[in-house]
């Protein structure tokens, strides 16, 4: 592949830069930038074709417009440049997508696309076991714990029960950690196998909005009071104690 063309390979898309469409073509690239805004106002449906990005300058550091373009795009735009030259850059940007497409079609390319989804794919199964296993265990003590699941007043975060020793919940996360309570797996803190049939924890699903804007949900882990006590019971056995017999203690 000729090394003076940068295809960019995002999520499986070939991409270029104007930044360098403009070097390579001998452009002003404020006028590639142009053009290509001329051709989104007479293209109905152009993000496939266009990202907007940008990119921050060696010298002076600062931030400037920048247009991430995929074959489509590019040919587009490349049917405005003209000349000998023009002709010539044309045609090996053609041959570097011909060449990065073949390569990306590779069977070693597609194998190891497969390994990474099956990857992806065993590590979700993987969490939602460990989340599934929680809620069963969670479930069992149903004899004293179903009124409180049902009511659903007697559920508290572990930032309510950490202000109580004036620490943070990520704090008290981490001493249940190293206490061997639990464990985090992809941002929800799990009780190990031991304790997930105490009736110690309730499940929620909530609605997140990803940095993206994506829609999302994700299990979040809240404690009951018979979870409550059995935390100041662990912590008052490692000489731990709330705020409040701290106070009556001094």
């Amino acid at each position: 592949m000729n090394t003076l063309i940068n295809i960019q390979n995002k999520d499986g898309q070939l991409l270029v830069s104007s930044r360098e469409v403009a070097e390579n073509f001998q452009k002003n690239h404020q006028h590639v930038l142009r053009d290509i805004d001329v051709l989104k106002e007479g293209v109905q449906n152009w993000t496939g074709l266009f990202s907007e990005t940008i990119y921050t300058h060696e010298q002076n550091k600062q931030d400037y417009r920048e247009i991430l373009i995929n074959r489509d795009g590019f040919t587009l735009l490349a049917m405005g440049f003209t000349g000998s030259k023009a002709l010539e850059w044309k045609l090996k940007y053609i041959s570097a997508f011909n060449q990065m497409e073949a390569a990306l079609n590779s069977p070693e390319q597609i194998m190891a696309r497969a390994l990474q989804i099956a990857d992806q794919s065993i590590k979700s199964l993987q969490l939602l076991s460990s989340q599934q296993s929680q809620i069963i265990g969670e479930l069992k003590p149903k004899a004293d714990y179903t009124d409180t699941i049902l009511k659903n007043k007697g559920l508290v975060t572990i930032t309510q029960i950490a202000k109580d020793y004036g620490m943070s919940g990520q704090v008290l996360n981490n001493i249940l950690h190293e206490l061997g309570v639990q464990y985090c797996q992809s941002d929800q803190w799990l009780l190990y196998r031991k304790y997930q049939d105490k009736g110690y924890t309730h499940s929620n699903t909530i609605e997140i909005t990803r940095s993206d804007g994506r829609l999302d949900v994700k299990m979040q882990t809240k404690w009951t009071m018979k979870g409550r006590l059995f935390i100041y019971e662990l912590l008052k056995s490692q000489g731990v104690l709330p705020i409040i017999e701290k106070e009556e203690v001094s």
